[in-house]
């Protein structure tokens, strides 16, 4: 099994192996020719994007600055909205739903570290799946963690820090985030 095949299983992997310096520093140089056409039209930014991640639904829109690791474990449904300065660490995979607003600056992060010093020190990491549902609003600043699921029409307030699962319909806030309030489902004014 290759490094990048373990970091794909979400198994222990040596971020340095040559394969994945290699698909990092790749997506690098997507990223920065992403990040410079601002100016361009929305279909020309639209096509960069999807040669750089796995999956771009219809009407999704990531403003520059925007940066990742691979990108090709990112999948973005339709109508997703990544405000300026988003982070996505994607050493695993990302899903993001329809209808999704993320402010700016949040950071979605997979990569984890071992807890345990003696393997960490031999530069071991892996990584845990991030997976965001339909219609989450997530506040700027905001951090979720490896492993985090949220569930549809959650809120993620701004500058919270998302250790835990947040289940649909609740609001959480803080750091780390707790449980504002479950919604209830209101029509729309």
């Amino acid at each position: 099994m290759t490094q990048k095949d373990r970091m794909l299983a979400g198994e222990l992997y040596t971020a340095d192996d040559p394969e994945l310096v290699a698909d990092a520093d790749r997506a690098t140089v997507w990223v920065a020719r992403y990040n410079a056409t601002f100016s361009e039209s929305a279909a020309d930014r639209r096509a960069i994007l999807i040669e750089g991640l796995r999956h771009v639904g219809l009407g999704a829109v990531v403003r520059s600055p925007f940066y990742c690791d691979y990108g090709y474990n990112i999948s973005l449904e339709d109508g997703v909205f990544l405000n300026f300065g988003c982070v996505i660490l994607d050493v695993a995979k990302v899903t993001i739903g329809a209808g999704t607003l993320i402010g700016p600056g949040v950071q979605i992060l997979t990569a984890d570290h071992p807890r345990d010093p003696i393997v960490r020190a031999r530069m071991l990491e892996s990584g845990r799946p991030v997976t965001i549902g339909r219609n989450v609003w997530i506040g700027g600043g905001a951090i979720i963690l490896p492993g985090v699921a949220i569930g549809d029409n959650a809120i993620v307030g701004a500058g919270s820090v998302v250790t835990r699962n947040v289940p649909s319909k609740h609001t959480v806030a803080g750091n780390p985030a707790r449980a504002i309030c479950a919604r209830m489902d209101r029509p729309a004014p």
